[in-house]
């Protein structure tokens, strides 16, 4: 069976794995399953590897500067805070009601934002910025696709086995393997678990937890 090092040769093998070689149609339709497995793999994988970073400078000469785009990759936030301001303060969390009650309370008054929600692809401020802060965000973002122009990504070379029965899935109504479904789901769901496991691993295997409570400096 073919190795698995880009996305050609994921394709090759997931088309060796169901001996599909001669059926043109199974082979058009790969890409749509290896779609499908990373739409999949984004609602399902919690690891650090994607976690990233990203700032974003208030436009205090925009008519509404308590609103910031959120990058194109974001899925969930982690954490936020003002970077620009001493102590670099995170920003509390409020649902879109709690934001229009607050701003109702303060009469829409400016000043250093404390709060945030997200409304679609952007992040609402409060009170609205009265300068241009730095605000830094640590969100989730999505696996990057593979595609003819980007034939690689870190879950491809972590996880191979992954995108194999990750497609395989996909495919299995396709091809109408039903008695492979729960096989094939079996090989996703213990790929999944390793990525996870592992990341939780490298976070915490540096020494023993210790329980403290928010807010306190030791």
């Amino acid at each position: 069976m073919t190795t698995i090092t880009d996305y050609d040769s994921l394709k090759t093998a997931i088309v060796e794995y169901v001996a599909r070689e001669q059926d043109a149609t199974f082979v058009a339709r790969v890409p749509s399953f290896i779609q499908l497995a990373e739409s999949k793999f984004n609602r399902l994988l919690f690891c650090r590897q994607m976690e990233a970073r990203a700032t974003a400078l208030v436009d205090t000469g925009s008519s509404e500067p308590e609103f910031i785009s959120l990058p194109s990759d974001f899925q969930t936030m982690r954490r936020i805070r003002l970077s620009s301001v001493e102590g670099k303060p995170c920003l509390e969390y409020r649902s879109g009601t709690q934001m229009d009650e607050y701003r109702a309370s303060i009469a829409n008054a400016s000043g250093q934002p404390a709060y945030f929600t997200i409304l679609g692809d952007e992040i609402e401020l409060a009170p609205t910025p009265d300068a241009a802060y730095t605000v830094e965000m640590v969100y989730r973002k999505i696996v990057p696709a593979l595609s003819d122009s980007n034939t690689t990504n870190w879950l491809l070379t972590l996880a191979p086995d992954a995108y194999l029965y990750g497609a395989l899935l996909e495919g299995a109504p396709y091809i109408k393997a039903d008695e492979r479904i729960q096989t094939w789901g079996a090989g996703l769901s213990s790929a999944i678990d390793g990525v996870n496991g592992l990341s939780l691993t490298s976070e915490f295997n540096a020494g023993p937890l210790t329980v403290r409570v928010s807010g306190q400096v030791v």
